[in-house]
């Protein structure tokens, strides 16, 4: 289990300050405008690194990043996940996630919409900051670097799920600055290209174990490929991918069954992880994730809410014999590895997702069920490994189709371990069969991870695979939640067909 470290430390103390930072009572340098130019020595002690805590603490571990607003909008959307949970619970959470029954008032949309631009407005506050400092230190660089990854991570997230969406990229100070009409969806892009651009630049590619969790410049250049897949600008995304592997940080070293145990937490793997610690007596820095999504049964198999479930098609999409299945699907009324447990027959589900399976000895140590102490994984490097093999494929030519099979054998190497005779490497040329087999792979190397929905989306086939569960073009984008518009005063308009 792991053990509480000088960053968690700081994180509970500072917990105290985002609350007072984001309810405006403490008249500190961030109610100040600035006078001028400052310098670093003109900053309250620790400040500026104290804002950059304040999003590690308060910003990614809000419930709309880490939790079922985040789950339900990434994940539960996919063709092989559904809502789950108990018949008659969250009815209207099924109809949304399951059979795209959008509407424009729902809490987890409205949740996930507001996490999202509190992380951007906890950025704001780091990068206005470092602004003002005229002669600024590689730390204050660095913390800069912070503050850009996530805001290139919200807006992200917020222009892959609502397209178009306001554009916020200063310190707000009132909220009637907060009031902004919605920018193209190039001028969101513009912006993350940016962020990430300088983020690559200065982050470290590593921190020492006192600061294990913080992000670093493998992460923003994983994030930036992801950029621009979603964009179809392979050669890019390639160099972006191929850089994080030339790193020589990650590797794919982690058998897939430890992957996703706690034991195996910011290993090789670990590009992008949120960190989270929970005990008897330190509960401040948990996050909700595995609970969220845990076996929805009774007494010691009260692990959660039971929502985003793997389904059948999950459960079929694997090549037979891969090990792959048992470590994605978690089996009502079987023993499961790796701990032994019987998982109860008769619970609403047949499935679970393994890969928020938590240790029972943690359980017990810590006295609760909920798999608070639980990271979650955001970015890892199978992902990685896989979004080169993906543009290296669509670029095309011998060399890099060559290349496209050597990273997609990677990964299929790692699943099949010392068992030769499943998951046999793929050696087509074709470009057209290598595009099925990689997406494949997608689908069961990074199944219940939250990749599945908007990769459909980017590749253009939502619209066939989802069609049966009610999908329509349109759905590609969530309605923007309607408080927030009337909040506008109609500034904000809502999404096409809304």
């Amino acid at each position: 289990m792991k053990k509480l470290n000088n960053i968690y430390s700081k994180l509970a103390v500072l917990l105290i300050m985002v609350i007072v930072v984001a309810s405006g009572c403490k008249k500190d340098f961030l109610d100040r405008k600035p006078l001028g130019q400052l310098t670093e020595e003109d900053l309250d002690p620790g400040s500026l690194e104290g804002q950059v805590f304040a999003i590690y603490g308060g910003g990614i571990r809000n419930e709309g990043i880490s939790g079922l607003p985040y789950i339900a909008v990434h994940n539960m959307r996919a063709d092989d996940a559904d809502k789950g949970s108990a018949p008659g619970d969250g009815e209207d959470a099924a109809n949304i996630f399951d059979k795209f029954q959008y509407v424009k008032d729902f809490w987890l949309i409205n949740s996930y919409w507001t996490g999202q631009y509190n992380l951007i407005n906890l950025s704001n506050n780091v990068i206005s900051a470092a602004d003002s400092i005229a002669e600024k230190t590689p730390t204050t660089l660095i913390n800069v670097g912070e503050a850009k990854f996530f805001r290139a991570f919200a807006y992200f997230n917020l222009v892959r799920s609502f397209g178009e969406v306001p554009k916020i990229d200063f310190r707000i100070t009132d909220p009637s600055q907060a009031i902004v009409a919605k920018s193209p969806i190039a001028d969101i892009y513009q912006l993350i290209d940016e962020d990430l651009a300088e983020a690559v630049a200065i982050l470290p590619p590593s921190w020492s174990s006192q600061f294990v969790g913080r992000v670093t410049k493998g992460a923003a250049l994983a994030l930036q490929a992801k950029t621009f897949l979603a964009r179809s600008m392979w050669s890019r995304a390639l160099a972006s991918s191929e850089a994080v592997m030339m790193s020589g940080i990650y590797d794919l070293s982690t058998p897939y069954n430890q992957i996703f145990r706690e034991s195996q937490e910011n290993g090789k793997e670990s590009v992008f992880e949120i960190q989270a610690f929970y005990s008897q007596s330190n509960k401040t820095v948990g996050i909700t994730y595995a609970s969220r999504q845990g076996v929805r049964g009774s007494g010691d198999w009260n692990l959660g809410w039971g929502w985003n479930v793997p389904n059948q098609k999950m459960a079929d999409a694997f090549e037979a014999g891969d090990p792959r299945k048992d470590e994605t699907l978690l089996y009502t009324g079987q023993t499961n590895s790796p701990y032994g447990e019987f998982v109860p027959a008769g619970l609403p589900r047949p499935y679970w997702s393994k890969k928020v399976y938590t240790d029972p000895d943690i359980r017990r140590s810590t006295g609760s069920t909920q798999g608070e102490w639980f990271n979650m994984r955001v970015i890892r490097y199978g992902d990685v490994v896989l979004m080169a093999a993906e543009a290296a494929n669509e670029l095309g030519g011998t060399a890099n189709i060559e290349k496209s099979l050597e990273y997609l054998e990677m990964v299929r190497a790692r699943a099949r371990g010392s068992n030769a005779s499943v998951l046999p490497e793929v050696t087509t040329t074709d470009q057209t069969a290598l595009r099925q087999a990689i997406r494949h792979e997608r689908q069961v190397e990074l199944g219940m991870e939250n990749e599945r929905f908007f990769d459909l989306v980017r590749w253009g086939i939502a619209d066939d695979v989802l069609a049966s569960a009610g999908y329509q073009h349109k759905n590609r984008f969530l309605p923007i939640p309607q408080p927030e518009i009337d909040k506008s005063g109609g500034v904000l308009i809502q999404n096409p067909d809304y």
